[in-house]
């Protein structure tokens, strides 16, 4: 049985790809949550996984006597796993298209990223207001976002971004989740693509988990003193 170490569902948009990925693929799983005290060497976080991978971060699978972490390389493990899942689209060219981006999205949209971080049971548009405005990065990103999503839905014909649900939707989904907390502005393809991921059973299981944690790390939260 594969057993998957996540961080905090609220926060940890490194976590949700590959618990996601699983989860709406129909592939059993055991999930290990390792809560986020702190990240010092000391900490219950750093410790529990000090001893499965070198990063000591989440997430990281845990196949038998092998462990592997990185979002990017569980997707692929996965994937060989379960050929049958179709987790990458058939065609060589799309599959190839379907990497890209995501590898685009493991390292960029960074703006996006850092002024807006993940915060599921968190509503902050008044926050997504003014870093639209006063963040020309974000802008920027979600400009590239827009025009990525929009070319392929229309190429492959939806719902997701290459037909059916894949690896791609999945490192998505925590972009999508940025959107719900702070009301970015999107076009209406953009804005429904985001609808139809937040609606998917694999993101919304995460998502009620994420608003019964109850935790508030103030760390992860940079506009808020209390939850």
């Amino acid at each position: 049985m594969l057993k998957l170490f996540v961080g905090n569902k609220n926060y940890s948009s490194w976590s949700m790809r590959p618990w996601v990925l699983l989860k709406q693929a129909g592939i059993a799983f055991d999930e290990e949550l390792v809560r986020f005290d702190s990240f010092d060497a000391d900490s219950n976080f750093k410790k529990t996984l000090s001893g499965l991978t070198p990063t000591a971060k989440v997430p990281v699978l845990v196949d038998g006597e092998l462990a592997i972490w990185d979002t990017l390389a569980i997707a692929e493990y996965v994937a060989e796993c379960y050929p049958e899942k179709n987790l990458w689209p058939a065609d060589r060219a799309a599959r190839a298209r379907a990497r890209s981006i995501c590898a685009e999205m493991h390292s960029g949209f960074t703006g996006l990223r850092g002024n807006c971080p993940m915060n599921i049971e968190a509503a902050l548009p008044e926050v997504g207001a003014l870093v639209w405005r006063d963040k020309p990065a974000v802008r920027s990103d979600v400009q590239r976002l827009v025009q990525m999503w929009t070319a392929l839905l229309e190429e492959h014909g939806g719902p997701m971004l290459f037909g059916d649900f894949g690896i791609a939707d999945a490192y998505f989904a925590p972009i999508c989740m940025r959107f719900n907390t702070y009301a970015l502005p999107l076009p209406q393809v953009a804005a429904d693509y985001v609808q139809r991921v937040t609606a998917l059973p694999g993101v919304a299981a995460w998502i009620a988990d994420a608003r019964a944690e109850k935790d508030f790390l103030d760390f992860e939260e940079p506009y808020r003193i209390k939850r």
